[in-house]
């Protein structure tokens, strides 16, 4: 058998290189995850979003994980999820399942974000997590959900803010979700606020009913902590009647 040529050695070592590389990314990501989960005070990172007014609301955020949740609070949020969603699910192939709702927000990977005016009337929340998503560290927000009273004045924009802003400080590549596509209001509402087809999205003829969208992180800008102004020019309110940002496909 002959020598191998010089031509096919520099492609092994390409490859090689290649492999390498990859796999370091995936080890860097990894670790990228892993701490952001460390974190044990995550709303020290955008504690200048995390109060929100408007001429007739003073909403306050907090930001905890699961297991410190208030009970209270948590089955408020169960119960807001339904009435939001459970109409929209059973419309489409993924039915309308509580229990594997409920085991899902309970997660112990799952963080919240909780709004609540000041007098303590709870208004919004977001469940999230920081996870590997095709290879890319993403904060992937399973959750946006919005009482009755508190659309159309700009929550839900504000809550996406404080979304990013954690994604960019713990240097996760994207912000991720799953919107339903007969849910048109919630659908405009992320489009305009910037997120837009993600490229793990699957081909429509494999699934009709949901699409994933994103919205890229710019980790190295340290000067766009401007999330404020940019709600404020975001063209749609908080008109979510209903948003269903979850990554179960069954």
């Amino acid at each position: 058998m002959g020598k191998k040529s010089s031509i096919s050695i520099n492609k092994s070592k390409e490859k090689r290189q290649a492999r390498k590389l990859e796999q370091r990314r995936i080890a860097d990501a990894m670790s990228q995850v892993t701490s952001a989960n460390k974190i044990e005070d995550l709303a020290a990172l955008c504690k200048e979003l995390l109060v929100y007014q408007t001429k007739d609301l003073q909403v306050e955020m907090l930001i905890q994980r699961v297991n410190q949740l208030d009970k209270n609070v948590l089955n408020w949020a169960i119960d807001l999820t339904e009435r939001n969603m459970k109409k929209l699910y059973e419309t489409c192939a993924w039915g309308w399942n509580k229990e594997r709702k409920v085991e899902e927000m309970t997660d112990d990977s799952a963080w919240y974000i909780i709004a609540k005016e000041k007098n303590g009337t709870l208004l919004a929340f977001s469940h999230f997590r920081f996870d590997m998503d095709y290879g890319e560290p993403v904060l992937y927000c399973y959750e946006v959900q919005v009482e009755a009273a508190g659309r159309r004045r700009g929550l839900g924009q504000r809550v996406l803010c404080v979304l990013e802003k954690l994604a960019r400080v713990t240097r996760m590549r994207f912000v991720r979700l799953t919107a339903l596509t007969h849910n048109p209001s919630a659908y405009a509402f992320f489009k305009a606020c910037g997120y837009s087809l993600d490229e793990t999205s699957p081909p429509i003829e494999e699934a009709a009913h949901y699409e994933i969208l994103s919205k890229a992180i710019d980790t190295n800008d340290s000067q766009k902590d401007e999330e404020t102004s940019q709600t404020e020019k975001c063209p749609l309110s908080d008109g979510m009647k209903a948003v269903s940002v979850n990554t179960q496909q069954s």
